[in-house]
């Protein structure tokens, strides 16, 4: 399966996802819609032709850069597709950073363009004078008045520059080996580091896990509360449906709880995109009902972090439909395991999807058996080319064929894969490996508990326990005797070794902007409160 992916050949990604479904007379057929506008196919081709166009009279020539700076509407595909289709790399940044996090990637990519939404592109003022290679800023939805924030800049007007550009058919003559674009990682352990995806990634995934395990086809109407900066996201919402001429709904903004029914009820998807901890506030809201709002939905899908057991089966039993659990990367582009429909293993990330290889290994790569807790490395056609100017850890994480996830994983003797944890965040107790997930697990199946992590932590002997950050459910208060009914509760459901023996009772947790818990900025608190 690899080998068909792994041809070099002349090749532009604009040609499947854009073009071809033009090709095959779905020009009238609806691409995307938010809650303001739509586009059709035949006018997301028209559009990126003229913004391809565009980028070459504002001087940009293939293999430059240009950030993305965008809600997820409809000028998300033609600002990413735009770029592709004329050779600059695009770089989608995610909505959710503050200004020091901005400022650390856009100086860390080099971009020497920026396309912004209008609100968006304020976060970048304060910084304009530590970005030098920063020269051109296309604005999304503002107005003339606005351009005057970015001196020493060239800035335009989006729709300005579409309207004033060709829309006669256009590719760059690029490469299936050749970068297209990158995502940078979310930072849940530590700063996030740039990943060069090249062309024929794209399709690889919309093929193996778009078509292969979710069955993605033309008629199905999907809805991802993951942005579009998110690698998730990205074949979730854009790559997945446009693969087989499929519609996509975008919601520009945060997905609460009463923002995903709302657009379940408008859109009816058939297709839902989320994470555990948005399943779980979606499970605790009111309007939870069969089909979620829509009665057409056929599928679910969960990945960020480990699906909890317990979720899966009320969400089954509530909505009437399956979630599937899955693992993807920022390094693999999407998912490379994952349960399926008719082999649903909850509490399991279930098995390889087919095209992508993987195994465990310990600490000097020597692969382990069933049973046995090591590190996940992956083999398959969506790998990252490597990490943007990071390279010691290029080499760690991209080794030869395989990719080094950094996730703990066991398989059992059926062959389906259980999650244990980050590799920094696992740790012993006795002399056993505890996964955090299992001790996050055992808390939240309790139903006092919303959200949990957990970290090791040192006692005053200097051996390693368990320490749990919980947030309690509205009704419930915090007391001595709650306290240890939870520590009760995860002896019998995880083990007697991994109850944790201090619980701190929290308003929320420290999470990136994609939803991953940040145990980091736990373990670094607890080190700063030590004594001494």
């Amino acid at each position: 399966m690899l080998e068909q992916f792994a041809q070099r050949r002349p090749y532009n990604a604009v040609s499947d996802f854009v073009d071809a479904n033009v090709a095959r007379g779905l020009g009238d057929k609806l691409a995307f819609v938010d809650p303001d506008r739509s586009i059709t196919y035949g006018e997301l081709q028209s559009r990126t032709c003229r913004f391809a166009a565009a980028l070459r009279t504002l001087g940009l020539r293939a293999e430059d850069r240009i950030a993305l700076l965008l809600h997820d509407t409809v000028d998300y595909p033609v600002a990413f597709w735009g770029a592709i289709r004329t050779g600059v790399v695009a770089i989608p940044l995610n909505t959710f950073l503050t200004v020091p996090q901005y400022a650390y990637i856009l100086t860390d990519c080099r971009a020497s363009s920026i396309v912004a939404a209008a609100p968006l592109a304020q976060t970048i003022w304060p910084i304009l004078d530590r970005l030098p290679h920063l020269r051109t800023v296309i604005l999304v939805g503002a107005i003339a008045e606005d351009k005057a924030a970015f001196p020493g800049r060239e800035v335009h007007l989006f729709e300005e520059i579409l309207a004033r550009a060709p829309a006669a058919a256009c590719m760059a003559e690029t490469v299936s080996d050749e970068v297209a674009f990158w995502l940078y990682t979310s930072g849940s352990t530590g700063d996030p580091k740039g990943v060069k995806h090249v062309h024929s990634s794209l399709m690889a995934t919309a093929k193996l896990f778009g078509r292969g395990v979710l069955g993605i086809r033309e008629d199905d109407v999907a809805f991802s509360a993951a942005k579009l900066f998110f690698a998730y996201g990205l074949g979730n919402a854009m790559t997945f449906p446009m693969s087989v001429g499929a519609t996509t709904a975008l919601w520009p903004y945060r997905p609460t709880p009463e923002a995903v029914f709302e657009m379940m009820r408008r859109h009816r998807p058939t297709v839902f995109y989320g994470v555990p901890s948005l399943y779980t506030a979606l499970l605790s809201h009111g309007e939870i009902c069969h089909g979620a709002g829509s009665e057409r939905l056929r599928i679910c899908v969960s990945a960020g972090e480990a699906l909890p057991a317990h979720i899966g089966e009320r969400w089954r039993g509530t909505v009437g439909v399956d979630v599937l659990d899955g693992i993807g990367s920022t390094e693999m582009l999407q998912t490379f395991l994952s349960n399926r429909p008719g082999d649903i293993h909850y509490g399991s990330t279930g098995k390889p999807v087919p095209g992508y290889e993987a195994k465990i290994v310990d600490e000097n790569g020597r692969e382990l058996g069933d049973n046995e807790i090591g590190e996940l490395v992956i083999r398959g056609p969506s790998a990252g080319e490597g990490y943007w100017n990071q390279r010691a850890k290029s080499r760690r994480t991209f080794v030869g064929d395989w990719t080094y996830t950094g996730d703990k994983y066991l398989r059992d003797e059926d062959g389906y894969y259980f999650y244990c944890g980050r590799t920094d965040d696992m740790f012993k107790v006795s002399g056993m490996w505890v996964s955090p997930f299992d001790v996050e697990a055992a808390l939240v199946s309790h139903e006092a508990v919303l959200e949990a992590a957990v970290i090791g932590k040192e006692d005053a002997d200097g051996l390693t326990k368990p320490k749990a950050f919980i947030v309690l459910k509205h009704g419930y208060v915090a007391d001595d005797g709650l306290i240890e009914k939870l520590k009760v509760h995860v002896k019998q459901q995880a083990g007697a070794w991994k109850y944790p023996r201090w619980i701190d009772i929290r308003a929320d947790l420290p999470r990136t902007s994609t939803g991953k818990i940040q145990r980091f900025i736990l373990r670094a608190e607890e080190s700063q409160s030590l004594p001494g």
